[in-house]
């Protein structure tokens, strides 16, 4: 199922364009999966997201990796090639399909081994987890990554980086809700309520990327982070 947001670019389209094509492509096999699911209109992170990945991880080296939302297991592949044998990725997902793409992904790059797919809804794992991880890739249903973001703070070391995929809609998130198309509404307004929780919190130090369709990057300054609560009359 594609992703049209991620057909609306947020910053000029020849600039997307460059960055697409002139940034070092990935070689081997891991390399070939990601030029056939783009070819396919697969949803996997677009190339500029791979080469920050590459960049920020390299620069980061964590040993302990959860990602939600494993989709057909490219990106915690290429998190688990860019960070070698010794670091262990655990990633999430809930649809059978993906699942099993994922673990075809794995047998074939031998990377079963190094990274544990968890299989079921995010938001009944995560309370099951322990952590603590240095970090924390979240790139699933965008509704509930406000739901996620406790839990995601909770197992996230101090200084730790979460990075959240996805969160600009298409270049729309700045728009008034009456303008989105209903079926995009409780996305918009999750979003917005996801950057507005981040990005004036007191413990927490976030920036914004215009890479795809936005990448939301939070370090905790503290152990405990203290959110705003719920409104359940949402």
């Amino acid at each position: 199922m594609q992703n049209e947001m991620m057909r609306r670019p947020v910053v000029k389209q020849e600039i997307v364009d460059m960055m697409r094509r002139s940034q070092k492509k990935i070689p081997g096999e891991l390399g070939k999966i990601e030029q056939t699911a783009n070819q396919a209109g697969v949803p996997i992170i677009p190339h500029e997201t791979v080469v920050f990945l590459q960049f920020l991880l390299g620069q980061l080296q964590p040993q302990n990796v959860l990602e939600i939302g494993t989709a057909i297991g490219f990106s915690s592949s290429l998190m688990a090639n860019i960070l070698g044998e010794n670091a262990k990725i655990t990633t999430i997902d809930r649809f059978d399909v993906m699942i099993e793409k994922a673990k075809q992904t794995y047998q074939h790059l031998n990377l079963a081994e190094q990274i544990t797919l968890l299989e079921g809804q995010a938001a009944e794992i995560l309370p099951t987890l322990e952590g603590p991880y240095e970090f924390i890739f979240m790139d699933s249903a965008k509704a509930k990554y406000i739901e996620f973001l406790p839990e995601c703070l909770r197992l996230l070391k101090t200084k730790g980086v979460l990075m959240i995929d996805d969160v600009f809609q298409g270049g729309t998130i700045l728009e008034p809700i009456e303008t989105i198309p209903r079926g995009k509404r409780a996305i918009h307004r999750k979003l917005n309520e996801l950057l507005d929780v981040v990005l004036t919190h007191p413990d927490l130090t976030s920036s914004l990327l215009p890479l795809g369709d936005g990448v939301l990057l939070i370090t905790k300054e503290k152990e405990t982070i203290e959110l705003p609560q719920k409104n359940n009359n949402e």
